[in-house]
């Protein structure tokens, strides 16, 4: 989704008068943007936004670094790059397309968006740092929007409505992909983990009291494993913004 930028609107990637996206004589063969940005998206994943730098990179593609710079200008302008490439990986509805329900179609597009901050974790600090215009946000965007006018909302509501849920989505996938992300480092399960996060939290005075009033809280969200606690969550708060949408309908 658009977000605010967090540097001059003008030095976003995409607004570029002549981007480069071929060698010149003597650049290394076969490397080009494309190569280059599928390989930042494959270390953001292995090692995270903090360790990516641009010696880095170059390292991997066995070129040295100022190499990289025929094609980006910035390393801002690479992890734009790799931004909407990750992007690219959503699976997108057709809002047009003949008894198709917009509400069913809002949740694959809202499930995907999960998927993907979850499975990149350094996708969320970048979404809001740059302004997310690149071809494949945009097709997201477009495609969220037409599903949700498809609601019957006044335009006036629609693009609250979009921020009910896909701003709902960034947080819960933001945080799920930290958890998951901090749970890989201990080395543990996703369900091991979460039991002897458990146990210890049972056990400490400061945090045992607020345990046992949740009790039964825990006990009716239901689900055997961390996997399935956190998709009943994400889908009955779903329900809850669309059936939100419903309700905003019928009232105006």
């Amino acid at each position: 989704m658009v977000k605010a930028a967090g540097r001059s609107a003008r030095d976003s990637v995409w607004l570029q008068e002549k981007p480069r996206r071929g060698g010149r004589a003597g650049q290394p063969s076969g490397l080009d943007r494309e190569r280059i940005t599928a390989t930042s998206v494959r270390l953001l994943d292995a090692e995270g936004l903090t360790k990516f730098s641009m010696r880095r990179l170059a390292a991997e593609l066995n070129v040295t670094a100022m190499s990289l710079y025929w094609y980006v200008d910035t390393k801002d302008d690479l992890l734009e790059l790799a931004l909407d490439a990750a992007f690219g990986e959503l699976r997108l509805p057709d809002p047009d397309a003949r008894g198709e329900d917009w509400r069913e179609q809002l949740r694959g597009l809202a499930t995907e968006y999960r998927a993907l901050l979850v499975r990149h974790p350094w996708l969320s600090p970048l979404a809001g740092r740059y302004l997310n215009i690149g071809p494949n946000s945009l097709a997201f965007s477009r495609a969220v929007q037409r599903v949700v006018r498809r609601a019957g909302l006044p335009a006036r509501g629609v693009t609250g409505a979009i921020s009910a849920v896909f701003q709902f989505v960034y947080g819960f996938g933001t945080i799920e992909g930290h958890f998951f992300a901090r749970i890989a480092d201990t080395g543990l399960s996703p369900d091991e983990y979460y039991e002897q996060a458990m146990a210890l939290v049972t056990e400490a005075p400061g945090t045992a009291e607020v345990v046992e009033e949740s009790k039964d809280l825990m006990a009716a969200r239901g689900g055997d494993t961390v996997d399935e606690m956190l998709d009943r969550d994400f889908a009955f708060a779903l329900d809850l913004l669309i059936a939100g949408i419903e309700a905003m309908v019928s009232r105006g």
